[in-house]
């Protein structure tokens, strides 16, 4: 009779799990079974089989389900009607439009019991406009059924700042105040979608502590998501508040040192941080120094991943500093392509000396050369930790230390022009009521002899084309995309290609940036399209030249980023005046694997669903 049992479950698709496997096993025990009637039979191995996954989890991962409507969904609402004891849904791999995502809502209405929400990539092929009222239906579904959730995993969708309302008040709501595990990789949020995402953080946190329950949340991973100096602040503010953090993954996304000294300041308010991963951003000796004295007290830290963060030697030996002192914990340590130079490599690994749990030193990609390679590995080889040493095949060579003193000066030159450029903004944006406020210069001048910075100098559209930065944009002024497209030989397709590069390199999502980048690429690219001499397909071919993504018989440096390039031409795309022609080449070579594309899969993914729709 077992076995008849088993063979329906088989037959079904099922297998025997949870509760209902334990009432089988129950029946056998006592030898029930012999008992139960052919249709009992039956009805629980039709039970068993509708338990697709243990643990109250109903999965439809990787079906490439396309719900667009509400008939679309039916199916999918009505299996998670009838699973009962629903605790995990996965929808990860397919597409939910509005409508759809509002049947299954209803369905969820009535799942207090559900706890994780697997989410990533479900809405394929959307538009970015829909995204939000999908995630505000789901979101409201939840806080109705009076869900408590663990875990809410929305990576990878290409949702953007406006994405971040869409779940906003989820993540305010008592449906979140027992979050422990955060996840967004990958989602474009931008540094709006940061500072929203923050602000519901610090809400949910201010509220749950309210009612004597403080959220805990323990995972937060938000990688490739552009969140820069500002979002990243934003964020540390929330994280400083929670003070329950185990892991923090946010690689690639373009925090310079003000923002990583406020994560290490975060961080330090955190004491059960395990794991730290903020690979592919840059710390300069700035940020080095602020997260090494911020790793000194943190006791439980297993997981290191500083790679490719442009740490360099002196911030180096003061992380190197910190693995002495503490970290007693410490598994894997990685500082992967950081620049740094043999002398520091080597006081990094004297620095483990007594961390008996290391299971992984990952020091490839710098500058230790030859000799220095070999002297790293005797060093551990006397501690006998070789086994730990990462490979070292990318290895840079060694350089001459006034070389390397010279760039670290360079960079530092670099950091205090930024931090300028920042003042003066907010300075700028102060506005003229708070220069009416201050005192007038024969104040100042009668009490502080110490001279007045000069204003920035003014600047010119060479200027500009030379070293671009949004700030050079704006101080162009309103008139900036005239003054560009007037000073452009649109007749030399390659000056335009030039032109157009430099504009878009500045792209950011602040609406400010944005607007000017697109008003100058409008003005532009329409002189140059509207021109009798302008060659279309030359245009189009030495851009994708210089993006990587065409290969030329000429050496040809292709451009840092594409993030600001793709962003760009999904706006130009959609303007009259560019030749729908050219559409199609686009697509054939942005949807083409690339690696150039891989670190900026939100703006590759924005531009091919544009180029889909034309």
């Amino acid at each position: 009779m077992c076995q008849a049992v088993e063979q329906s479950v088989r037959e079904r698709g099922g297998k025997p799990l949870c509760l209902l496997q334990l009432q089988l096993d129950w029946f056998l025990e006592v030898g029930e079974v012999e008992k139960m009637a052919s249709e009992d039979i039956t009805k629980l191995a039709e039970s068993l089989a509708k338990a697709q996954v243990g643990g109250g989890q109903l999965s439809f991962k990787g079906k490439s389900l396309k719900l667009n409507t509400a008939e679309d969904a039916k199916e999918v609402s009505k299996e998670i009607e009838e699973f009962d004891g629903l605790e995990a849904l996965r929808l990860e791999g397919n597409t939910v439009g509005v409508e759809a995502a509002k049947v299954i809502a209803k369905a969820l209405e009535k799942k207090a019991e559900l706890k994780r929400c697997h989410w990533s990539d479900m809405f394929t092929g959307r538009l970015r406009s829909e995204i939000p009222f999908a995630l505000t239906a789901l979101g409201e579904a939840l806080i109705t059924a009076g869900s408590q959730l663990v875990e809410l995993d929305l990576s990878d969708n290409a949702f953007g700042p406006d994405g971040v309302r869409g779940f906003e008040a989820l993540l305010k709501s008592p449906a979140c105040f027992t979050l422990q595990e955060l996840k967004l990789n990958n989602c474009g949020m931008g540094i709006g979608g940061g500072k929203i995402l923050a602000a519901a953080l610090k809400e949910c946190h201010r509220k749950s502590s309210a009612v004597g329950k403080p959220l805990s949340l323990k995972v937060f991973v938000a990688g490739r998501n552009r969140l820069e100096n500002d979002g990243a602040t934003a964020l540390a503010e929330a994280f400083g508040l929670i003070g329950t953090l185990e892991e923090v993954h946010m690689p690639q996304n373009g925090i310079n040192h003000p923002g990583i000294t406020a994560l290490a300041q975060a961080f330090a308010a955190n004491p059960l941080l395990r794991v730290i991963n903020l690979n592919d951003n840059t710390f300069t000796e700035k940020g080095a120094v602020a997260m090494a004295g911020t790793l000194k007290t943190l006791r439980q830290v297993e997981v290191i991943n500083f790679g490719d963060c442009l740490v360099r030697s002196k911030g180096a030996i003061t992380i190197a500093e910190a693995v002495k002192e503490g970290l007693p914990k410490l598994k894997e340590l990685n500082l992967s392509f950081c620049e740094i130079k043999r002398d520091a490599a080597l006081t990094i690994a004297e620095a483990t000396e007594d961390k008996s749990e290391l299971e992984k030193l990952d020091l490839n990609g710098n500058a230790l050369g030859e000799e220095g390679c070999e002297q790293l590995q005797e060093i551990l080889e006397g501690f006998n930790m070789a086994d730990v040493l990462g490979s070292l095949s990318d290895d840079e060579g060694e350089d001459e230390e006034d070389e390397d003193d010279e760039g670290e000066d360079e960079e530092d030159e670099d950091d205090e022009g930024e931090d300028e450029e920042e003042e003066q903004q907010q300075l700028q944006e102060r506005g003229q009521g708070e220069q009416e406020s201050l005192p007038s210069k024969k104040i100042l001048d009668s009490h502080d002899s110490t001279p007045v910075s000069p204003p920035p100098p003014p600047v010119d559209v060479a200027t500009f084309l030379a070293f671009p930065s949004p700030e050079k944009l704006l101080r162009l002024g309103p008139k900036c995309s005239v003054l560009i497209a007037q000073q452009t030989d649109t007749s030399d397709t390659e000056k335009v290609v030039m032109a157009l590069l430099k504009i878009s390199s500045v792209f950011k999502d602040e609406t400010t940036v944005k607007t000017a980048v697109h008003e100058t690429t409008d003005a532009l690219m329409r002189k140059a399209f509207i021109s009798a001499t302008f060659n279309s397909d030359a245009f189009i071919t030495s851009l994708l030249i210089h993006m990587g993504l065409l290969k030329s018989e000429e050496k040809v440096k292709a451009v840092p980023s594409l993030y600001g390039p793709l962003m760009t031409l999904n706006h130009m795309v959609q303007q009259d005046y560019f030749p729908k022609s050219l559409a199609p080449v686009l697509l054939a070579f942005v949807t083409k694997p690339n690696r150039a594309l891989d670190s900026c899969s939100f703006a590759r993914h924005m531009l091919l669903q544009t180029l889909h729709q034309l």
